[in-house]
């Protein structure tokens, strides 16, 4: 896919770093999956959908490329090019799913939670981070959860320093939920160590698990195998791997959200 001009039609600051760009284009997409968004003459780097009409992008400051979209106004234009890779799956039969997010992967979960909101699930929304200041998307998952939609949410909300919400890191949120029986699957993104732990917690409990493995990826249509990860290319076979007691021997399933 060549990239396409997108015109800027909103910016949102959710935090000292991070900030929520709308544009005036829209996408066959589902949650999960991502876009490349690409500067002339400069870089182009992966980010996770967080809407796909119109396309929503979060963008946080912390390179070259990303703090030079952030110089950005209304009006400007981003070149994109996507929809790639795997999004996330409907778990058969599960209807109390756990959204687990750290730091900037919660991108992706805002919209899965609104879809799965929409289907009628008890859903709880793990947010983790460092500090307070570092939370994301919180009064959007609110605003979400005070929506008309058939379903019903939870914020559950921690941070390592204990500035807002439980005090350590998400797996303490999630643990205790598990082995009280709220949750029967888990829906994960956020650092590759925060995965690994929520993976094997689910997998000890036999829960399907499905997590985005974002990663730096080049092409987007694996090619350079830039973002190989555990043999996969996950700009191609993920971002979003499914556990594989979850789904058998693949590792992504064929029914997206």
């Amino acid at each position: 896919m060549l990239p396409t001009p997108c015109r800027i039609v909103a910016i949102e600051v959710d935090n000292y770093r991070t900030k929520t760009f709308i544009f005036d284009a829209r996408l066959e997409a589902a949650p999960g999956q991502f876009v490349m968004a690409w500067l002339p003459r400069f870089d182009e780097k992966p980010f996770s959908l967080v809407n796909a009409d119109p396309v929503t992008l979060m963008i946080t400051a912390v390179g070259p490329f990303t703090r030079l979209v952030h110089e950005l106004q209304v009006g400007d234009r981003l070149w994109l090019r996507g929809a790639f890779g795997h999004g996330f799956c409907a778990f058969p039969e599960q209807r109390r799913p756990a959204l687990v997010g750290g730091g900037y992967g919660v991108a992706p979960l805002l919209w899965l939670a609104r879809q799965q909101l929409a289907e009628g699930a008890q859903v709880t929304v793990i947010v983790g981070a460092r500090t307070q200041a570092d939370l994301l998307y919180i009064d959007r998952f609110e605003r979400v959860s005070d929506s008309t939609s058939p379903g019903a949410l939870t914020i559950r909300v921690t941070t390592e320093d204990g500035s807002r919400g439980q005090p350590g890191r998400v797996l303490d949120a999630l643990t205790p939920l598990i082995e009280r029986g709220e949750v029967d699957g888990v829906y994960a993104c956020g650092p590759h160590g925060m995965l690994q732990a929520v993976e094997a917690v689910a997998q000890r409990a036999s829960l399907p698990c499905q997590c985005s493995w974002e990663a730096y990826m080049r092409c987007a249509i694996g090619i350079c195998g830039a973002c190989e990860h555990a043999g996969k290319v996950l700009c191609l076979d993920g971002p979003v791997l499914a556990a594989q007691r979850s789904f058998g021997a693949s590792s992504h399933c064929a029914s997206p959200l």
